[in-house]
């Protein structure tokens, strides 16, 4: 395999909570109450609508806030990857990629292992340049098993709540999260921070009239059947592994640029104070040389 390309789950589609807008000649994040599935293909007007999405918004009156979801992997560090990710708002390619310990950055040297000392303490991350970049993948069709949709964000609520649902329905169905009957929900609520509006963050449940009891026991019954059938469950989470790590950036550089546009954008306003991504006003352009510039000034001054 190339060594240096990331082998992520296939991509059949976008789940977002808001979108990128025209306004005052500018392209901003705008934050939405209901999430929307968009196919991979855009027009001049944004991405389109995935089938799927006309398909479930008829079931819920309209108003897209649940969506049933499977997931492919039992752990769920594969399911949900989530790393703090300083972009290049010019090129769209990660400068700097860390987990609040250690960090692998791109320098002029080529790609440096150093300390992460979290955004709240780095000196590159003033600003709002480095954020949490959450990436969920969950399956939605019967008709392709192992596609995915994906759903990306900046938001602590978003990446916390998924993480900790994660764990937590891994540990009570023995470690069978592919075989649980989930669904996406979406969750508001409103905060000193967001001057008491409302921010929709992403949270991940049970299907409505399923109990956690009924779940775990079809669980192990689904998980005992694909085992006769011959499916390797194992296998697939040892391929999913390795290919996570077949490249220092976890990126998919078909959509690099907009990630930064709508994830990390230069200038926003109130209309992203949605939890997908998060309020940054008047951010410069990153580089390498920009990076290495602020590196040896802050030296300088501790110094």
């Amino acid at each position: 395999m190339i060594k240096g390309l990331t082998i992520t789950p296939p991509v059949l589609g976008r789940i977002s909570i808001g979108k990128v807008v025209q306004k005052d000649g500018k392209r901003l994040p705008a934050k939405d109450d209901q999430f929307t599935i968009t196919s991979q293909v855009q027009n001049k007007d944004g991405w389109i609508n995935h089938p799927l999405d006309e398909k479930l918004r008829a079931n819920n009156d309209g108003k897209l806030r649940q969506i049933p979801v499977r997931l492919l992997f039992n752990d769920p560090e594969l399911n949900l990857r989530a790393e703090y990710t300083l972009f290049d708002r010019q090129t769209g390619r990660p400068l700097c990629v860390g987990d609040g310990e250690h960090c692998q950055r791109r320098t002029s040297n080529g790609v440096e292992h150093m300390p992460c000392p979290s955004p709240d303490r780095c000196p590159l991350a003033q600003g709002g340049a480095c954020k949490p970049y959450g990436r969920l993948y969950v399956n939605l069709s019967e008709d392709d098993e192992l596609g995915t949709f994906i759903f990306r964000t900046t938001g602590f609520n978003s990446i916390r709540t998924l993480a900790a649902r994660l764990s937590y329905f891994a540990a009570v169905s023995g470690n069978k999260l592919s075989c649980l009957p989930l669904q996406l929900t979406l969750r508001g609520k409103s905060t000193m921070q967001s001057y008491r509006t409302p921010i929709y963050f992403v949270d991940l449940t049970l299907r409505d009239d399923v109990t956690l009891k009924q779940a775990v026991q079809d669980a192990g019954a689904i998980d005992a059947e694909l085992s006769e059938h011959g499916f390797d469950q194992a296998a697939l989470e040892i391929a999913a592994k390795q290919g996570y790590v077949n490249s220092c950036f976890e990126v998919d550089s078909d959509n690099l640029l907009d990630v930064a546009e709508e994830f990390y954008p230069l200038e926003t306003d109130e209309t992203n104070s949605n939890d997908q991504g998060g309020s940054q006003n008047g951010i410069a352009p990153y580089n390498v040389g920009n990076i290495e510039r602020s590196l040896r000034e802050s030296v300088t001054a501790v110094s």
